[in-house]
């Protein structure tokens, strides 16, 4: 089923998505490493400002998410797309207060980090979700039919050969 926000017949929302999913996967990544004793600062940093490009990256994918959650096509879906974009705007709220923490003077870094660990779980589960539109909802993707078994005949009337392609 095709969605509307859409470059080159391509979904826009699943393009956007891996910026903020690897830079908050990534500044986890670093806050394990300083809990787990590296001493240099660059630790801290990147964890922060990768935290901060993946908010930008999700208000970005998210655009494009709500086009297509309004978007007719996804009625038969809605249920799950609702839930989905429930949880991601949760774990941009954590990603929000968890930025906020940081730049705070004097912090524990357990509850930062403990924010990142709830907030990739929400993640996960979300993208379980994405998964579930695409994968067995069809959601994004061209409707054309199936291929046709090499040998057999196509709706234009010509025949597959072995290892020719289709047009």
């Amino acid at each position: 089923m095709r969605t509307p926000a859409t470059i080159a017949k391509h979904p826009l929302h699943p393009m956007l998505i891996v910026f903020p999913v690897g830079l908050w996967i990534f500044s986890l990544v670093c806050d394990i490493v300083v809990l787990a004793g590296a001493t240099s600062p660059g630790w801290q940093t990147a964890a922060f400002y990768t935290m901060v490009g993946g908010l930008v990256g999700a208000l970005a994918a998210a655009v494009p998410g709500l086009i297509d959650l309004v978007s007719p096509q996804l009625a038969p879906v809605r249920r799950i797309a609702i839930t989905h974009m429930v949880l991601n705007l949760v774990a941009v709220a954590l990603y929000a207060v968890n930025i906020w923490l940081r730049t705070q003077a004097t912090i524990d870094m357990r509850w930062p980090v403990l924010l990142s660990v709830i907030a990739v779980i929400i993640l996960a589960v979300s993208g379980w979700l994405g998964g579930e539109m695409v994968h067995v909802h069809g959601v994004g993707v061209e409707e054309h039919g199936e291929l046709p078994e090499p040998g057999a005949a196509s709706a234009r009337g010509d025949r597959w050969t072995e290892g020719a392609t289709p047009r």
